[in-house]
């Protein structure tokens, strides 16, 4: 702090503080207390527009350049000045001190947790973005076949296919699968902007109004209605194009499962009927 600022807390003259100072200099190390260079005096003296930088010598001006105060020159002040309100002054800059450096202790490790979050997203990141492209040069090198089997552990090898007919879609799709889940709408989540999802499941389906709404606030729109009348699970990719899924999707690569696609328009007819009068 600067000597000015410290004469107005104590109520004394900038000079009376300084020369107090002066009967005690041995108490005063010169990283408790130090004098501001003229350039360090002027870059403070541009930053707060102010001339209480400079002593009144009658001129509005200071015959000497500025002294500031470190912590603990603060703290041997109170020694120093021995008035009442010198020490009550000096006991609450000191709790000031204490507090600052409580707050920069909790924003440093504020500052650590919030690099240390953006290390792991990076890293996530490259991950993710890594398995992207092993999803995309398999899209390239495989052509579509009606019939696949998937074995047991096959887990990424499903969702590339599973999420590849997704993003086939160009309007609607339509899952018919009792076990729909959370896992569910996190795969459904690959598909095209714009096109609507609707889902027919069990009634025990563990997907909540609230998975939905969180759901629709980014991936709008999800429709989800209950029916008990299917055994197996289909997707219906704009109303065109259906595939016979083995299993749910939720689970796809877990345990040897086949997908198949439904060739037959009115197969695929009759499903999407079948679904609308039974839920």
């Amino acid at each position: 702090m600067i000597d000015s600022d410290l004469a107005m807390l104590y109520r004394v003259e900038t000079k009376r503080l300084n020369e107090s100072v002066k009967r005690n200099i041995d108490r005063f190390p010169s990283h408790f207390r130090f004098q501001l260079s003229e350039e360090e005096a002027s870059s403070l003296r541009s930053q707060i527009a102010t001339s209480k930088l400079t002593e009144e010598n009658g001129k509005g001006g200071r015959r000497y350049l500025p002294y500031a105060y470190t912590e603990q020159g603060i703290a041997m002040l109170s020694a120093v000045l021995k008035s009442s309100v010198a020490i009550q002054v000096s006991i609450r800059i000191m709790d000031t001190f204490v507090e600052m450096r409580k707050y920069m202790a909790n924003t440093s490790l504020i500052y650590d947790r919030v690099n240390a979050l953006e290390v792991r997203q990076i890293s996530y990141q490259e991950q993710t973005d890594r398995k992207l492209e092993q999803i995309f040069d398999y899209i390239a090198d495989h052509k579509e076949n009606n019939q696949k089997v998937f074995f047991d552990g096959q887990i990424f090898d499903a969702f590339v296919l599973i999420t590849d007919l997704i993003r086939h879609a160009g309007k609607t799709i339509v899952l018919i699968d009792g076990y729909v889940d959370i896992v569910t709408l996190n795969i459904l989540a690959k598909k095209k902007d714009g096109v609507d999802v609707t889902f027919y499941t069990l009634p025990s389906a563990k997907l909540t109004a609230q998975d939905i709404a969180n759901f629709n606030t980014q991936y709008p729109n999800l429709t989800v209605k209950h029916t008990t009348a299917f055994h197996d699970r289909f997707m219906i990719i704009d109303g065109t194009t259906a595939y016979h899924i083995g299993a749910s999707i939720k689970d796809a690569g877990k345990k040897c499962f086949g997908i198949n696609k439904i060739e037959d328009i009115g197969v695929i007819n009759d499903l999407l009927q079948r679904a609308v009068l039974t839920s």
